[in-house]
């Protein structure tokens, strides 16, 4: 994962957070078909993060070993391809899930034009300078 640089503690808190949205995020995309690693990575690099195959795998594993995917081997090119699937315990969990991040986030970050105005102001304010 790059591209943080916390020390101490709020390393850890950091990463945990990012962790359990890549969990998420997961769990989503699974949700909407077959999923696997690489697939993944490039999808989570297209919104600016970088996981490598050692931190991927073991969150795959994790939420296979909780029931909520399950994987499947699969030929692809001559290469053995694991595809993971949501199960209906994993939907479940979703489903659970997404209206608490939903509160969360929201009540965190505030209203979303709030934050983009609060830019938009300073830009302004600079080039008024």
């Amino acid at each position: 994962m790059e591209g943080l640089h916390y020390h101490g503690g709020m390393a850890d808190i950091i990463r945990d957070v990012f962790l359990a949205f890549v969990r998420v995020h997961l769990l989503h995309h699974a949700s909407e078909g077959p999923i696997y690693g690489l697939q993944m990575m490039e999808e989570l690099g297209r919104h600016g993060y970088t996981l490598s195959p050692g931190t991927l795998y073991p969150i795959f594993h994790s939420l296979e070993e909780s029931g909520l995917l399950e994987s499947r081997n699969a030929v692809v090119d001559g290469k053995v391809r694991k595809y993971y699937r949501i199960t209906r315990a994993g939907r479940k969990a979703l489903a659970d899930i997404k209206p608490k991040v939903r509160e969360l986030v929201d009540e965190a970050l505030g209203d979303a034009s709030e934050i983009d105005g609060g830019a938009r102001s300073r830009r302004a304010a600079r080039r008024a300078r």
